[in-house]
């Protein structure tokens, strides 16, 4: 069992590297990187010229709990990260990000998070 979940992140490591060869995200259009693990899912924005993280929600902090403690399901609260993560951005004057899925498939939350970055004003690809 335990060589099965080890095989199951290798997979996982070998697609973002994959990913992240044609994506690098600048100054002017920065990189927004996902985590999902089975229960939470975060996101930063990332500068990978100066390496540093601008701006990052999850859904393990104590504020995204409370502002969304009403929303039932995981896809709601991915789509209301991606508008907090918006904004967020907006405050820090990013409008454009290149969008990094990070080795998971655009579907669910993944997808989710990222409509709701769309609805927040970010422009992604």
């Amino acid at each position: 069992m335990r060589d099965r979940a080890k095989a199951k992140r290798l997979q996982r490591r070998r697609r973002q590297n994959r990913v992240r060869k044609k994506l690098k995200g600048s100054e002017e259009r920065p990189r927004l990187a996902v985590f999902r693990s089975n229960r939470h899912i975060s996101a930063q924005i990332i500068d990978d010229t100066s390496h540093r993280t601008i701006c990052s929600v999850t859904s393990t902090s104590l504020e995204v709990q409370k502002a969304f403690e009403e929303t039932k399901g995981k896809v709601e609260m991915s789509r209301r990260i991606g508008q907090m993560l918006a904004k967020r951005a907006k405050e820090a004057g990013i409008s454009r990000v290149v969008f990094d899925r990070g080795g998971f498939r655009y579907i669910g939350r993944v997808k989710a998070l990222a409509d709701g970055a769309r609805e927040g004003g970010l422009l992604e690809f």
